[in-house]
């Protein structure tokens, strides 16, 4: 026979605390998912989705135009790049929602882009490259 075991109530308070709290995390994945990109995981979405054609260097204009310093700039405005005449006379600034919407769905906000056959990323990436962006054209 197996004698039995008695815990003092601030045992079971902390049992029940404890469990309190992992229901909590278990309940609201959500809440954690919107937690922003880390700088890692910024960086290696920028590489996995733009790096091949852009660089964030100034001056350095690959296939694509350098996105240093690219949230605030003119659309279609950097010198010493060839940009397709509709991203020439695009007529807006590039801002967070719309390097987002660009990266997600390009054609929807510049048809005639040059950057065929780029299809776009999922929302979740596209925040993190500009999260990118934002970061490391104000160094």
């Amino acid at each position: 026979m197996q004698p039995h075991l008695q815990f003092p109530a601030s045992s079971r308070l902390r049992t029940i605390i404890g469990a309190g709290a992992l229901t909590l995390l278990l309940s609201a994945p959500s809440a954690l998912a919107q937690q922003p990109a880390s700088d890692e995981a910024a960086h290696q979405a920028f590489n996995n989705s733009c790096r091949t054609c852009h660089s964030m260097k100034e001056g350095d204009n690959r296939l694509g135009p350098n996105l240093n310093k690219i949230v605030g700039r003119k659309a279609g405005s950097l010198p010493n790049y060839t940009y397709s005449s509709s991203m020439k006379e695009a007529g807006f600034v590039w801002d967070q929602d719309k390097l987002t919407r660009f990266m997600i769905k390009p054609d929807e906000v510049v048809s005639g882009h040059k950057m065929q056959p780029y299809g776009g990323v999922s929302a979740e990436e596209a925040a993190k490259v500009v999260a990118y962006l934002q970061a490391a054209g104000s160094q």
